[in-house]
């Protein structure tokens, strides 16, 4: 008795999430969507900031792909801890390479991670003169 439950609190330990663990692929992804289109936005500049004191930081930046999507934003070799991040979807470049105006030359969005690691993903539904975001999942 006292084997099989030694056996069932190791094999529940190789399961748990450590407190060391860098983050996973696609801790954080992104999606952007044009409206007016109907096509995924591809090689948009996407940057990731965490709120310091001191200001933002830079953690990471990344263009989307023919889907729209960056499927993994946050950096593999470190924890994506709790705090306020900003994610920046620089949509003048985008609309520029259109050939098209835009009001928004950037967009940043703004969000708080709450538990370490949290698998996290940020849409962007965008058209020349609006836009849309929620936590995705």
């Amino acid at each position: 008795m006292k084997k099989t439950a030694a056996l069932l609190m190791l094999s529940s330990l190789a399961f748990a999430p450590t407190a060391f663990s860098a983050a996973p692929a696609g801790t954080l992804s992104v999606h952007i969507l044009n409206q007016q289109t109907g096509v995924p936005s591809s090689d948009v500049t996407v940057t990731l900031e965490k709120q310091q004191q001191s200001g933002w930081a830079q953690l990471a930046s990344g263009k989307t792909d023919q889907d729209g999507r960056i499927k993994s934003l946050y950096p593999q070799d470190k924890d994506m801890e709790p705090g306020v991040y900003k994610v920046t979807f620089k949509t003048g470049d985008y609309f520029q390479g259109q050939k098209a105006n835009t009001f928004f030359p950037e967009i940043p969005v703004l969000f708080t991670v709450t538990r370490t690691n949290e698998k996290l993903h940020i849409p962007l539904l965008l058209s020349q003169f609006g836009y849309s975001t929620y936590k995705g999942s």
